[in-house]
């Protein structure tokens, strides 16, 4: 711990540099609020603390001598840089950077052709992005929050339901072409079926009453990024998930080749340490997400409830 006459005597030097400028204890006081007698007290016990004169005290005037005119540049640099992150700090809660981590997949296809309408809305706030995390530790990696599908359970943080989600299968316009559409389950023994880790085929076919027992060479895919690729391709069908193709959906480069749809258990939250949920610029975007969640329709068509 520093000795006591190592600490700098911040208000003391606050209060010189007021006089200083004015060259006038009475005008100091004013712009500080207090009184003269409180002024010339700070003033004389950091002339004590640092063992000199800083002004030459005349009946009507004020004037620095040598030691406080050599004192008072560095004090005024000092202050400056304390009163620069002092308001940068402010800034950032506000504004400034507002790091998110987001799965690829809902940030290419769900979030960032929404996102223009917050920055327009809100262009004091820098959005950036990294990757989503196996375990994200918000006391490790510089994230304000993040947006996750799961179950709504990750110990420690609070998490707030953004957008419930639907599976169903999705092909290319061209493959739906090439070999028709699906109307009983039975068709689906015309299609190459692409498999996900992400979304796997026998819970939703057990949910519609399809046949759990269909075994394929095709490859698994890690992730909905590389399934869709796959689906856009042509190379078969696959589940997907209504946020990340609804927009494919109505584009057309995307179809459904049958309808029903299976709400999953899990959902998109928004996720974060309780605190960060008061921060500013966390609340402006929240209010932003919770919008557009809202404005964002379930699929048509015949649904099912999760199980």
């Amino acid at each position: 711990m520093a000795a006591p006459s190592d600490r700098l005597p911040l208000n003391a030097l606050r209060v010189f540099e007021a006089v200083a400028t004015h060259l006038s204890f009475t005008a100091a006081a004013r712009e500080l609020g207090v009184t003269t007698a409180a002024v010339s007290a700070q003033v004389k016990a950091l002339e004590a603390d640092i063992g000199v004169p800083l002004f030459r005290r005349h009946t009507r005037a004020v004037a620095l001598t040598q030691e406080g005119s050599e004192l008072l540049p560095g004090v005024r640099r000092g202050l400056d840089e304390l009163r620069r992150s002092v308001d940068r700090i402010r800034r950032e809660r506000v504004g400034g950077m507002l790091n998110l981590s987001v799965p690829n997949e809902f940030l290419q296809r769900w979030l960032l052709p929404r996102l223009a309408e917050f920055t327009r809305r809100h262009p004091e706030i820098e959005v950036r992005f990294g990757p989503a995390r196996v375990a994200l530790d918000f006391s490790r990696d510089d994230f304000h929050a993040a947006i996750l599908y799961g179950s709504g359970q990750w110990p420690g943080l609070r998490s707030e339901r953004l957008l419930d989600e639907w599976v169903f299968p999705v092909c290319s316009p061209a493959l739906l072409t090439k070999l028709g559409p699906i109307e009983t389950l039975s068709d689906f023994a015309r299609y190459p079926l692409i498999h996900s880790r992400a979304e796997p085929w026998p819970d939703w076919l057990r949910r519609v009453g399809g046949d759990t027992t269909r075994t394929d060479t095709l490859p698994v895919l890690e992730d909905a990024s590389s399934t869709l690729a796959a689906v856009e391709q042509g190379k078969g069908v696959a589940l997907a998930r209504w946020s990340l193709v609804a927009a494919d959906l109505a584009a057309g480069r995307l179809v459904r080749p049958m309808m029903p749809s299976v709400q999953q258990q899990s959902a998109w939250y928004l996720v974060a340490p309780p605190e960060h949920f008061s921060l500013p610029k966390v609340v402006r975007f929240r209010g932003w997400l919770v919008e557009c969640c809202r404005e964002f329709p379930p699929p048509t068509g015949e649904t099912l409830p999760a199980d």
